[in-house]
Protein backbone atom coordinates (compact mmCIF):
# COMPACT_ATOMS: atom_id res chain seq x y z
CA UNK A 1 0.00 0.00 0.00
CA UNK A 2 1.07 3.71 -0.65
CA UNK A 3 2.59 5.61 2.32
CA UNK A 4 0.19 8.20 2.96
CA UNK A 5 1.28 11.43 4.89
CA UNK A 6 -1.00 11.88 8.20
CA UNK A 7 -0.53 15.57 7.49
CA UNK A 8 -2.90 15.11 4.63
CA UNK A 9 -6.10 16.58 4.90
CA UNK A 10 -7.82 13.85 2.93
CA UNK A 11 -5.78 11.36 4.39
CA UNK A 12 -8.37 8.78 5.78
CA UNK A 13 -10.14 8.52 2.45
CA UNK A 14 -7.05 8.18 0.29
CA UNK A 15 -6.34 5.20 2.98
CA UNK A 16 -9.94 3.76 2.55
CA UNK A 17 -9.03 3.87 -1.42
CA UNK A 18 -5.81 2.22 -0.22
CA UNK A 19 -7.21 -1.12 1.01
CA UNK A 20 -10.17 -1.18 -1.72
CA UNK A 21 -7.12 -1.49 -4.43
CA UNK A 22 -5.32 -3.80 -1.97
CA UNK A 23 -8.41 -5.51 -1.78
CA UNK A 24 -8.62 -5.82 -5.55
CA UNK A 25 -5.83 -7.12 -5.76
CA UNK A 26 -6.38 -9.91 -3.23
CA UNK A 27 -9.77 -10.75 -5.38
CA UNK A 28 -12.23 -9.10 -2.47
CA UNK A 29 -13.55 -6.48 -4.69
CA UNK A 30 -14.72 -6.47 -8.01
CA UNK A 31 -13.56 -3.69 -9.90
CA UNK A 32 -17.49 -2.94 -9.89
CA UNK A 33 -16.97 -2.05 -6.43
CA UNK A 34 -14.40 0.41 -7.31
CA UNK A 35 -16.59 2.60 -8.97
CA UNK A 36 -19.01 2.27 -6.14
CA UNK A 37 -16.77 3.39 -3.51
CA UNK A 38 -16.07 6.27 -5.96
CA UNK A 39 -20.02 7.28 -6.06
CA UNK A 40 -20.06 6.94 -2.22
CA UNK A 41 -16.86 8.88 -1.45
CA UNK A 42 -18.58 11.96 -3.84
CA UNK A 43 -21.42 11.85 -1.66
CA UNK A 44 -19.21 11.54 1.79
CA UNK A 45 -17.52 14.94 0.64
CA UNK A 46 -21.33 16.54 0.22
CA UNK A 47 -21.80 15.39 3.58
CA UNK A 48 -18.49 17.25 5.04
CA UNK A 49 -16.49 13.56 5.58
CA UNK A 50 -18.00 13.41 9.11
CA UNK A 51 -21.01 11.45 10.97
CA UNK A 52 -24.17 13.67 10.82
CA UNK A 53 -26.32 14.30 13.85
CA UNK A 54 -28.89 12.14 11.37
CA UNK A 55 -26.14 9.20 11.13
CA UNK A 56 -25.64 9.48 14.97
CA UNK A 57 -29.86 8.99 15.25
CA UNK A 58 -30.15 6.64 12.56
CA UNK A 59 -26.86 4.16 14.76
CA UNK A 60 -28.77 4.95 17.86
CA UNK A 61 -32.26 3.23 16.38
CA UNK A 62 -30.09 0.95 14.57
CA UNK A 63 -28.69 -0.62 17.70
CA UNK A 64 -32.11 -0.47 19.04
CA UNK A 65 -33.24 -2.83 16.56
CA UNK A 66 -30.46 -5.04 16.12
CA UNK A 67 -30.55 -5.86 20.08
CA UNK A 68 -34.33 -6.82 19.99
CA UNK A 69 -33.82 -8.83 16.84
CA UNK A 70 -33.94 -12.95 17.58
CA UNK A 71 -32.33 -14.26 14.28
CA UNK A 72 -29.62 -11.07 13.11
CA UNK A 73 -27.76 -11.66 10.17
CA UNK A 74 -24.94 -9.42 8.37
CA UNK A 75 -24.31 -10.05 4.92
CA UNK A 76 -20.91 -9.43 3.83
CA UNK A 77 -19.47 -8.67 0.34
CA UNK A 78 -16.03 -7.74 -1.18
CA UNK A 79 -15.66 -4.00 0.02
CA UNK A 80 -16.66 -4.78 3.48
CA UNK A 81 -13.94 -7.52 3.72
CA UNK A 82 -11.63 -5.22 2.37
CA UNK A 83 -12.72 -2.36 4.27
CA UNK A 84 -13.41 -3.18 7.53
CA UNK A 85 -13.76 -7.08 8.47
CA UNK A 86 -12.36 -7.00 12.19
CA UNK A 87 -14.93 -4.62 12.97
CA UNK A 88 -17.62 -6.07 11.27
CA UNK A 89 -16.85 -9.09 13.20
CA UNK A 90 -16.50 -7.30 15.96
CA UNK A 91 -20.31 -6.23 15.50
CA UNK A 92 -21.70 -9.55 15.12
CA UNK A 93 -20.34 -11.09 18.48
CA UNK A 94 -21.69 -7.65 20.23
CA UNK A 95 -24.89 -8.31 18.94
CA UNK A 96 -25.22 -12.17 18.29
CA UNK A 97 -25.70 -12.22 14.88
CA UNK A 98 -24.78 -14.38 12.09
CA UNK A 99 -22.58 -13.25 9.26
CA UNK A 100 -23.57 -14.48 5.63
CA UNK A 101 -21.22 -14.10 2.08
CA UNK A 102 -23.73 -12.85 -0.48
CA UNK A 103 -22.41 -11.22 -3.54
CA UNK A 104 -23.59 -9.67 -6.64
CA UNK A 105 -21.01 -10.30 -8.89
CA UNK A 106 -20.31 -13.95 -7.82
CA UNK A 107 -17.79 -16.02 -8.43
CA UNK A 108 -16.30 -18.98 -6.57
CA UNK A 109 -13.10 -17.61 -5.97
CA UNK A 110 -13.90 -14.49 -4.31
CA UNK A 111 -15.98 -15.88 -2.30
CA UNK A 112 -13.29 -18.38 -0.93
CA UNK A 113 -10.83 -15.42 -0.86
CA UNK A 114 -13.90 -13.51 1.52
CA UNK A 115 -13.93 -16.26 3.62
CA UNK A 116 -10.60 -16.78 4.34
CA UNK A 117 -10.18 -13.19 5.43
CA UNK A 118 -12.69 -13.03 7.24
CA UNK A 119 -11.64 -16.04 9.24
CA UNK A 120 -8.31 -14.53 9.55
CA UNK A 121 -9.85 -11.32 11.37
CA UNK A 122 -11.75 -14.06 13.65
CA UNK A 123 -14.45 -15.04 12.16
CA UNK A 124 -15.83 -19.03 13.47
CA UNK A 125 -18.89 -19.39 11.46
CA UNK A 126 -19.35 -17.83 8.03
CA UNK A 127 -22.50 -18.81 6.19
CA UNK A 128 -23.17 -18.67 2.37
CA UNK A 129 -20.27 -21.06 2.07
CA UNK A 130 -22.08 -24.35 1.86
CA UNK A 131 -24.45 -24.79 -1.31
CA UNK A 132 -26.50 -28.07 0.11
CA UNK A 133 -27.95 -24.84 2.35
CA UNK A 134 -28.74 -22.68 -0.48
CA UNK A 135 -32.03 -21.28 -1.62
CA UNK A 136 -33.78 -18.35 -3.35
CA UNK A 137 -34.96 -15.09 -1.86
CA UNK A 138 -37.95 -14.43 -3.80
CA UNK A 139 -38.25 -11.63 -6.47
CA UNK A 140 -35.16 -10.78 -7.33
CA UNK A 141 -33.06 -12.40 -10.04
CA UNK A 142 -29.46 -11.47 -9.74
CA UNK A 143 -26.74 -13.74 -8.15
CA UNK A 144 -28.05 -12.24 -4.70
CA UNK A 145 -30.82 -14.26 -4.78
CA UNK A 146 -29.10 -17.57 -3.57
CA UNK A 147 -29.03 -17.39 -0.03
CA UNK A 148 -28.50 -19.30 3.33
CA UNK A 149 -31.38 -21.32 4.54
CA UNK A 150 -30.01 -20.60 8.13
CA UNK A 151 -29.35 -16.81 7.40
CA UNK A 152 -30.72 -14.81 5.72
CA UNK A 153 -33.61 -16.41 4.51
CA UNK A 154 -34.73 -16.84 8.29
CA UNK A 155 -33.58 -13.83 9.43
CA UNK A 156 -35.82 -11.07 11.04
CA UNK A 157 -33.16 -8.37 10.85
CA UNK A 158 -30.54 -7.79 8.15
CA UNK A 159 -27.34 -5.84 7.78
CA UNK A 160 -26.96 -5.17 4.58
CA UNK A 161 -23.93 -2.59 3.86
CA UNK A 162 -23.16 -1.05 0.63
CA UNK A 163 -26.26 -2.59 -0.63
CA UNK A 164 -28.20 -2.92 -3.88
CA UNK A 165 -32.03 -1.67 -3.99
CA UNK A 166 -33.23 -4.68 -5.46
CA UNK A 167 -32.31 -6.93 -3.10
CA UNK A 168 -33.26 -4.63 -0.20
CA UNK A 169 -36.63 -4.67 -1.75
CA UNK A 170 -37.13 -8.44 -1.67
CA UNK A 171 -35.94 -8.66 1.84
CA UNK A 172 -38.67 -6.34 2.70
CA UNK A 173 -41.38 -7.76 1.10
CA UNK A 174 -40.19 -11.20 2.85
CA UNK A 175 -40.46 -9.34 6.01
CA UNK A 176 -37.31 -8.66 6.92
CA UNK A 177 -36.38 -5.31 8.89
CA UNK A 178 -33.77 -3.79 6.50
CA UNK A 179 -30.59 -1.65 8.21
CA UNK A 180 -28.24 -0.25 5.67
CA UNK A 181 -24.98 1.92 5.49
CA UNK A 182 -25.48 4.33 2.64
CA UNK A 183 -23.61 7.56 1.62
CA UNK A 184 -26.71 8.25 -0.94
CA UNK A 185 -29.54 9.56 0.38
CA UNK A 186 -31.53 9.60 -2.45
CA UNK A 187 -30.65 5.59 -3.87
CA UNK A 188 -33.09 2.95 -3.78
CA UNK A 189 -31.54 1.28 -0.99
CA UNK A 190 -31.65 4.35 1.14
CA UNK A 191 -35.18 4.99 0.32
CA UNK A 192 -36.27 1.03 0.78
CA UNK A 193 -34.45 0.12 3.77
CA UNK A 194 -36.20 0.86 7.71
CA UNK A 195 -33.39 2.47 8.92
CA UNK A 196 -30.51 4.09 6.84
CA UNK A 197 -26.84 4.95 8.23
CA UNK A 198 -26.13 7.71 5.87
CA UNK A 199 -22.34 7.64 7.01
CA UNK A 200 -19.59 6.21 5.75
CA UNK A 201 -19.43 2.31 7.36
CA UNK A 202 -15.74 2.41 8.24
CA UNK A 203 -17.01 5.60 10.45
CA UNK A 204 -20.18 4.51 11.22
CA UNK A 205 -19.81 0.88 12.15
CA UNK A 206 -16.92 1.60 15.42
CA UNK A 207 -20.43 3.95 16.21
CA UNK A 208 -22.65 1.38 15.88
CA UNK A 209 -20.16 -1.44 17.91
CA UNK A 210 -20.33 1.27 20.41
CA UNK A 211 -23.67 2.37 20.63
CA UNK A 212 -24.81 -1.51 21.13
CA UNK A 213 -22.90 -2.24 23.83
CA UNK A 214 -24.38 0.91 25.84
CA UNK A 215 -28.31 -0.07 25.11
CA UNK A 216 -27.36 -3.56 26.01
CA UNK A 217 -27.70 -2.26 29.65
CA UNK A 218 -31.32 -0.95 28.61
CA UNK A 219 -34.80 -2.37 29.13
CA UNK A 220 -36.57 -3.82 26.40
CA UNK A 221 -39.42 -1.00 26.59
CA UNK A 222 -36.35 1.95 26.22
CA UNK A 223 -35.56 0.05 23.46
CA UNK A 224 -38.47 -0.41 21.61
CA UNK A 225 -39.14 3.08 22.24
CA UNK A 226 -36.23 4.21 20.35
CA UNK A 227 -37.23 2.20 17.19
CA UNK A 228 -40.73 3.41 17.38
CA UNK A 229 -39.57 7.29 17.36
CA UNK A 230 -37.34 6.54 14.22
CA UNK A 231 -38.62 7.68 11.01
CA UNK A 232 -36.06 6.72 8.47
CA UNK A 233 -37.85 9.49 5.68
CA UNK A 234 -37.39 12.44 8.37
CA UNK A 235 -33.80 11.12 8.55
CA UNK A 236 -33.24 11.20 5.00
CA UNK A 237 -34.63 14.44 4.81
CA UNK A 238 -32.20 15.64 7.34
CA UNK A 239 -29.40 14.38 5.10
CA UNK A 240 -30.28 15.94 2.40
CA UNK A 241 -30.74 19.22 3.66
CA UNK A 242 -27.14 19.14 5.11
CA UNK A 243 -25.81 18.30 1.72
CA UNK A 244 -27.60 21.01 0.83
CA UNK A 245 -26.90 23.50 3.68
CA UNK A 246 -22.91 22.45 2.78
CA UNK A 247 -23.38 23.41 -0.74
CA UNK A 248 -24.64 26.82 0.17
CA UNK A 249 -21.84 27.68 2.68
CA UNK A 250 -18.83 26.02 -0.13
CA UNK A 251 -20.61 28.42 -2.75
CA UNK A 252 -20.74 31.99 -0.48
CA UNK A 253 -16.68 30.76 0.33
CA UNK A 254 -16.50 30.57 -3.45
Amino acid sequence: MTLIPKSHPRAKSLLIREKLVSGFDKGLVAKEGLLAQGRGEAFDYLLGEKTTKAAKHAIKAAAAQLLQAQRPVISINGNIAALCPKEVIKLSKQIKAKLEVNLFYSNEKRKQAIIKTLKKNGAKEILGTNSANSTRLPGIDSARRVVDKNGIFVADVVVVPLEDGDRTMALRNAGKTVITFDLNPLSRTSQTANITIVDNVTRAIELLIAESKRLAKKKEKSLEKIITNFDNKKNLTENVIQIKNNLTRRARIA
